[in-house]
């Protein structure tokens, strides 16, 4: 199997300083539209990675992000909006930055070479083999990601990918590779853009079918989300206005006791209501 890097491509336009503002944007937009499609095509990748996760944790594992540069960012992104989106613990979605939390803001000079410092990293985590790897670069070709995911298979960790390049060595590294080809970005090698907007899609795929599939979700509503803020307390309300057929004002009371809209639909019915 070739590997042909499509990320690093010529861009499909040139002479981009001449373009009006309205030209860069109209085909910034056209460009970002093949994502969707190349997601779609990936579909029973993302299928067969998901299946993995749900089923290590119900088993009481944990979910892994490791990557560098946009692509770590993401993994982080994501797993940070777990808790307050599902009520989970910050510990079962954890995401992994090549250089620390200093890269998360600024780039670390060559902190995605490293061949060592990637295991490292998830070992400060004490993980075991009950957990699941996610290992994130657009390329497919960054050392600090690979490497931890080859150590990781020694282990019988259960590894998975999330690539822009198809056969890439990411993807031949990872047990379940996900490979969303978009093809040559907009500004050349800007891998920000299409092939991020592709991570990030995917991310959101895998987070939130496993959240549904492990119960989070109840109807459609977010039903264990932390009511960190106003906007928040006053969704629960309506959620459990919706879902008990009741007024405002006990819908208030309820959630100023419980704290939480499925403990107060719990509690409601348990009062035989």
């Amino acid at each position: 199997m070739s590997f042909i890097k499509t990320t690093e491509q010529e861009s499909n336009y040139n002479h981009l300083e001449k373009m009006s503002i309205k030209e860069l944007l109209v085909n910034i937009n056209k460009e970002d539209s093949i994502v969707p499609l190349a997601v779609e095509k990936a579909l029973p990748q993302i299928e067969k990675l998901v299946e993995q996760i749900v089923i290590k944790l119900k088993a009481g594992g944990r979910l892994f992000y490791i990557g560098a540069g946009t692509s770590g960012r993401l993994g982080i992104v994501d797993a940070s909006e777990c808790p307050p989106t599902f009520g989970v613990s910050h510990n079962l979605v954890i995401g992994i930055i090549a250089g620390g939390d200093t890269a998360i803001r600024k780039a670390v000079e060559f902190a995605e070479d490293s061949t060592t410092q990637g295991w490292k990293d998830l070992l400060a985590h004490t993980i075991t083999d009950k957990d699941v790897v996610v290992g994130i670069a657009a390329s497919g070709t960054t050392p600090y990601v690979i490497h931890a995911l080859k150590t990781c298979n020694t282990k019988n960790i259960t590894t998975g990918s999330i690539s822009c390049n198809e056969h890439s060595p990411l993807s031949l590294t990872a047990t379940f590779p996900i490979d969303v080809v978009v093809g040559p970005e907009f500004v050349t090698g800007s891998s920000r853009m299409k092939a991020g907007t592709a991570q990030k899609l995917v991310l959101n795929m895998i987070t939130t079918s496993v959240m549904i599939q492990l119960g989070k979700v109840k109807g459609n509503k977010m039903v264990d989300m932390q009511l960190s803020n106003h906007k928040l307390v006053d969704r629960g309300v309506k959620m459990l206005m919706s879902e008990l057929h009741i007024d405002k004002t006990l819908a208030k009371k309820l959630l100023a006791e419980h704290h939480n809209v499925r403990a107060s639909i719990k509690a409601y019915h348990s009062d035989g209501n």
